[in-house]
Formats: C-alpha cells, sequence, structure tokens
C-alpha cells in the first residue's frame, strides 16, 4: 500500500477505458473541437497561432507539447511518426490527463498523509483510490478538457506549501494560473492558509516555551518546598498549558459553527495573526514574495488582456451569480452523503441549534433569508444552459430548479443545512479563519460564473474533503460505489447512447 499502489490501481482503469473511449469517439468532441487543433498547432511550431473562442490560457497545451516530446523518441524509432506534429493526435493528447490523473492520484495520497499523519497505509490508499474516481473528475480524465490538469496543479501547489516549499508552490502556482486563470483564488487560499499555519505556528512555539518554563519551575519549587498545595497549584498551570498547546497544535476547536464563540473566536484568531503577522513581516515578506509576484503579474495580465477570459467573452462575462454557490453545497453535500446525510449528522446539528437557539435561530434565518434574496435576484440561467441538452445541468434545470416557479424557493432550505453542514464539519477540524478562508475562496470563484457547471467545483469539492474528518471504511467504500455508479452510467450513455439534433448535424453524446 502507498502511493505506488494508488498510481497501479488508478491505471488498472485510466488505461482499458482510455482505449475504449479513443476508439469509440476517435474524433475531438465539444470543447475538445478548440483545444486539440490549438495544441497540434503548437505541436508544428506556430506559436502566435490562438483560436478565439478559447476562454483559458496555453498552460495544458504547453504540458501537452512536452508530453509528445517526450513520446517523440520512441515513436520515431518504429517509424510510426517523423514529427511532433504527426504524434498529436486527439489520442496522444487525451493521454496528457491520463498521467496527470495517475499524478493527481498520488499526490492525493500524500496530502492525506500529511494532514493525518497517524492515518494507515491502507486507510490512505482507499482514501485516494476513492477521490480519483469521483465523478467530475474520473469523466475528464479520458478527454482533452483542461479540468484535470488544473486540479493536478493546484493540489500539487497545495501540497508543496504545506511542506513548507513556498516558492516551489508560488512556481506551481503560476503553473495553475496558466492553465486556469481562475486558480489564482486558489494560490491566494493557498498563500493565506501558509500565512496562518506560519503565525500560529509561531505562536504555539511561544506556548511550548512557557510550559518548560513551567516545568523548570517546579522542579525548583519542588526541590525547595515540600508543600503539597504549592505543587498541586503548579501542576494545576502546567494542565492549563498543555491543554491550550494540545488544542492549538491539532487545531480542533471545541465549539461549532452554531456557537456564539465563532465570532469572538474568528476575531481572536485574526487579531493573533495579525499581531504576529506584524512581528515577523520580514520573515513572511521573504517566504510569500513569489506568491506576490505571481498576483502582480495575473494582474498585469488582465489590464492588458481587458478581461480575465481570453476568448468567448460575451458569452463567459463575470456576472453575480449568488445562486451558484448554493448549487455548490448541495452537490457537495450528496457526493459526501454518508457524512452529511447521515441520521447523526441531522441530530448533532439540530442538538447544536437548540442547545444555543437564540444565536443560531437568528443565524439561520439571516441564511435563509439571503438564501430567498439570491434564487430571486441572482439566479442565471445562461443560454448555454438552456439550449444545451448534453449535459446534467440542462436536466436539473428544467426538471427540478425550473419545473415550478416555488421550486427554486423551495430548494433554498436544503441549501441551509448543505452549508450549515458543511461549515458545521470543518469547524470541528479546522481553524475558523481556515473555514472563513475557504469560504470566501469558493464564493470568488464560483459566484462570478454566470453558466452552471459541475466541472468548476471539482477544486473545492476535493479541499473540502481532503480536510472533512471522514474516518471509517464504511463510509469511503459507500462513497466509491456511489461514484463507481454515476461513472458507469455517464460513459455508458457518452459511448453508446448517442443521438442527433435536427437543427444540428453531426453525432452528440451525453456528457457531464
Amino acid at each position: 500500500m502507498g502511493r505506488t499502489a494508488v498510481a497501479v490501481i488508478v491505471s488498472l482503469w485510466v488505461i482499458p477505458v482510455s482505449i475504449l473511449v479513443n476508439r469509440i469517439v476517435p474524433e475531438p468532441y465539444m470543447d475538445e473541437i478548440f483545444h486539440a487543433p490549438q495544441a497540434q498547432q503548437y505541436c508544428k511550431g506556430n506559436f502566435r497561432s490562438w483560436d478565439p473562442m478559447i476562454t483559458t490560457p496555453p498552460g495544458l497545451y504547453y504540458l501537452s507539447l512536452a508530453h509528445v516530446a517526450s513520446l517523440f523518441p520512441g515513436m520515431f524509432l518504429i517509424q510510426a511518426a517523423s514529427s511532433i506534429s504527426e504524434v498529436c493526435t486527439t489520442a496522444i493528447l487525451r493521454s496528457v490527463n491520463g498521467v496527470l490523473a495517475l499524478l493527481c492520484s498520488m499526490l492525493v495520497y500524500e496530502i492525506i498523509t500529511h494532514l493525518r499523519p497517524t492515518l494507515s497505509e491502507r486507510k490512505a490508499t482507499i482514501i485516494a483510490v476513492v477521490l480519483a474516481l469521483y465523478p467530475l473528475h474520473w469523466f475528464f480524465t479520458f478527454l482533452y478538457y483542461t479540468d484535470v490538469a488544473s486540479l493536478t496543479a493546484v493540489l500539487a501547489m497545495y501540497l508543496a506549501s504545506l511542506k513548507k516549499s513556498y516558492w516551489f508552490s508560488a512556481l506551481l502556482g503560476a503553473l495553475a494560473v496558466v492553465i486556469r486563470q481562475t486558480n489564482i483564488i486558489w494560490m491566494l487560499f493557498v498563500a493565506c492558509i501558509g500565512v496562518i499555519d506560519t503565525t500560529l505556528t509561531q505562536k504555539r512555539d511561544k506556548i511550548e516555551v512557557s510550559e518548560n518554563e513551567i516545568d523548570a519551575a517546579m522542579r525548583k519549587t519542588d526541590r525547595l518546598t515540600s508543600n503539597n498545595n504549592v505543587t498541586w497549584g503548579l501542576n494545576l498551570r502546567k494542565r492549563k498549558f498543555s491543554s491550550t498547546l494540545d488544542t492549538d497544535k491539532h487545531s480542533i476547536p471545541s465549539t461549532s459553527i452554531f456557537s456564539a464563540n465563532f465570532t469572538s473566536g474568528l476575531l481572536d484568531e485574526v487579531q493573533v495573526i495579525l499581531l504576529r503577522s506584524w512581528h515577523m513581516k520580514w520573515k513572511l515578506l521573504v517566504s510569500f514574495s513569489p506568491f506576490l509576484m505571481v498576483l502582480v503579474a495575473f494582474l498585469a495580465f488582465v489590464r492588458w488582456n481587458g478581461s480575465v477570459v481570453l476568448g468567448a467573452k460575451e458569452a463567459h462575462a463575470v456576472s453575480p451569480h449568488f445562486a451558484q454557490i448554493m448549487y455548490f453545497g448541495l452537490v457537495s453535500v450528496l457526493a459526501m452523503a454518508p457524512l452529511h446525510c447521515s441520521f447523526g449528522q441531522i441530530i448533532d446539528m439540530f442538538q447544536s441549534f437548540w442547545k444555543r437557539r437564540p444565536v443560531s435561530f437568528f443565524q439561520v434565518l439571516m441564511a435563509v433569508i439571503a438564501g430567498f434574496f439570491s434564487v430571486h435576484y441572482f439566479s442565471i440561467a445562461h443560454p448555454y444552459l438552456l439550449a444545451d441538452n448534453r449535459h446534467y445541468p440542462f436536466y436539473i434545470w428544467r426538471k427540478l430548479i425550473n419545473a415550478h416557479w416555488s421550486m427554486k424557493y423551495l430548494l433554498v432550505p436544503l441549501y441551509v443545512y448543505s452549508w450549515f453542514s458543511i461549515l458545521s464539519v470543518l469547524g470541528k477540524v479546522q481553524r475558523k479563519i481556515w473555514v472563513l478562508a475557504f469560504f470566501l475562496a469558493t464564493a470568488a470563484v464560483l459566484v462570478p460564473a454566470p453558466l452552471i457547471e459541475f466541472r468548476y467545483y471539482t477544486i473545492p469539492f476535493y479541499l473540502l474533503i481532503l480536510h472533512s474528518p471522514i474516518t471509517d471504511y464504511q463510509s469511503w467504500l459507500l462513497m466509491g460505489f456511489l461514484y463507481l455508479a454515476l461513472n458507469v452510467l455517464t460513459m455508458m450513455l457518452f459511448l453508446f447512447r448517442p443521438f442527433h439534433w435536427s437543427h444540428e448535424p453531426g453525432i452528440q453524446r451525453f456528457i457531464w
């Protein structure tokens, strides 16, 4: 068991499914009709060519060029290709994501073992394999899209930051941004978490010094006096320090998201971070200046380009789509159903609410009001969503959200429960400032996106589930079976249930 085992297990489905997809769907499909020809232009050395319909930067094409170049010597020796451009077939370009999927699964394993060092290799392997089956990530492993490369770059950046390699993390952050520009938000999130960990680690060091001083005082006092009351008092102080140290070290708050102390605790954390940041300003500047350089370069690009989006700017204009953040909450909770939809979680949420009912009632009331306000004024039906019946969101919108004028309002309580459950679970194992940073980063990525695309939820979902306390085998195996069933269903529809449009020639296929 270990990262090698994870890579081997993942390859057991990546290789055969890739062969099957390339045999049945050999030609570029959907967004591949833009990405594949653009990468083939790069393979020909034509770096000035650019399709104006492509909205993302060329990072995936550079990775593809490196991948193709690594394959070319072998292809040349067996006389399968006489130039690099001949190697750039659709199947070879798709294989880039297959390789990245293997790397991504190993990165997930490394992050899990770093975040939970006491976890057994067997359980860490199971978690990594199950997450490799996550439907939105799994399906696009076999097509030439940017999603797998984007997730891999972000997770690599996060792992480097967790290991305190901030300069390397910023370099990987630059790669992530060049693959997909919205990853600038996740780079800032990683930098923010790095600053938080650095400052609060410094705080823990201070506490440890204080505890050592208490130990020394106890030993000295024991030699000078045999007064039990004095010794008992010192032991009490020692236990107090030890308790504070242990709580801060493992970042496990003693209050839930419903607690009245949540806000005050958050303000305390912010105050400590600001004070420590000021005292450590030069150290922080040296460690995190690479992130700042990437941010400055990104802002310069946006000013030069006139927009965050490269092409098709009218169809991808930034819009206040606040309902998007609620969709993400519900989709994520359903994807982690054993944790969030269990009877025990519902009872725990109710007990937490009832125990602190004056404050909790106000919080829930404000959340419900905000939910109704968002779905009424900031629920966007993008033209692509309404016209394209090749995606799950098309049917969810027509058959569920827009089935009746009241449905979008009736779903608000589910949205509210989803986010309260997410915040409650994260609040048990993460610092409050971490929870706030995650929510703000997720909102910054999703709210400006006018189109409902479940692919946009992949990165925040991975960060969410990697930091959620799902520890039992049963829950992970249940999620694995759920993901596997969705994958089989979606791939069967994609490969074996093609259909035709009356208004457009060609074969159409169902896709996420």
